[in-house]
């Protein structure tokens, strides 16, 4: 699924398998309650999802060039595209 964010940078996301999708699900975790949940450790929960989530160039290089603004949109794109596979639907 290819992307373009509102900085204007294009992204691809990878088609990600069950143990990817489950190791950035694993990585993510929250502080708080209702209105006010807040993700910890924001940065390298971001960092890992750029890493394991889109194809292509990942490096160093490439995340120093993002703005938080864009890893913020990259970590909740991915979120929305990727993590809510099945679970609207109850297993028997």
């Amino acid at each position: 699924m290819k992307f373009k964010l509102k900085s204007g940078k294009e992204i691809e996301i990878k088609d990600l398998n069950v143990d990817e999708r489950d190791e950035l699900l694993d990585s993510v975790s929250y502080k708080g309650s209702g209105d006010t949940l807040k993700v910890s450790m924001m940065h390298s929960t971001m960092t890992k999802f750029i890493r394991v989530g889109l194809k292509g160039d990942t490096s160093d290089k490439f995340i120093k060039s993002l703005s938080f603004a864009d890893k913020s949109e990259i970590f909740t794109k991915i979120q929305s595209e990727c993590m809510n596979l099945g679970e609207e639907e109850a297993s028997e």
